[in-house]
């Protein structure tokens, strides 16, 4: 009688490369499905991402009005073009991508706006505050949403260079890895990392800022 080969009673428990590499597939499975028109596979992609996508946008724009508003258009805008995605596999990348280009419209017609306004209505909103933060928001914004913290950040942030800043927070802030940061910016990883060590290298001589780069790069 042939002795039967059994599986072992426990086995190593996936690495976090595994866990990306399926929850890749995953995805890109339900990319495949939305293309096709599958109604339900667009909402499985927007419950998946649509945090990740608010936060991004929250980060930059500190209204949660307008971080609303984009969020919903970033993913029209998405499913309107998904046809013209070559590489299901970079659905993420593309979908932030997508993402930073409304993000820049907005700030550009927010200023064409403001040229065009009225001394009167400069100075109604001479000192008006901020919007505060959304207290509600959860992920990786609850950890820095504390006073003052977010006037420091941004004061370092407005010294970085523009690809300096984007990339930082990309990584840190969005949490995307060094090559979907390369994909959505199109630029190479190690033009990425350059930028990424020199954001970083200034961040570290704030003294301010070592709990919260401790946190998020551990």
């Amino acid at each position: 009688m042939a002795k039967m080969e059994t599986a072992p009673l426990h086995s190593d428990p996936p690495t976090a490369s595994a866990r990306t590499a399926d929850a890749v597939s995953e995805a890109v499975g339900w990319v495949q499905k939305a293309k096709g028109g599958n109604r339900h596979a667009c909402n499985h992609l927007v419950a998946q991402f649509q945090e990740n996508i608010y936060r991004m946008v929250f980060y930059r724009i500190r209204s949660r009005p307008d971080a609303e508003d984009l969020t919903q258009d970033i993913f029209m805008q998405a499913f309107k073009h998904l046809p013209r995605l070559k590489e299901d596999t970079r659905f993420k990348s593309w979908l932030f991508s997508i993402a930073l280009n409304r993000v820049r419209d907005y700030y550009r017609k927010k200023k064409l706006r403001s040229f065009f306004m009225t001394s009167t209505d400069n100075k109604n909103n001479a000192g008006r505050t901020p919007e505060p933060e959304d207290q509600h928001t959860t992920g990786a914004l609850q950890h820095v949403i504390r006073k003052d913290f977010w006037h420091q950040v941004g004061i370092l942030l407005d010294k970085m260079p523009r690809m300096e800043k984007e990339v930082f927070t990309l990584r840190f802030m969005d949490q995307l890895s060094i090559r979907e940061i390369s994909q959505a910016l199109k630029k190479n990883e190690s033009t990425v990392k350059t930028h990424l060590y020199r954001g970083l290298q200034k961040f570290r001589k704030e003294t301010s800022m070592h709990d919260f780069l401790q946190e998020v790069i551990s």
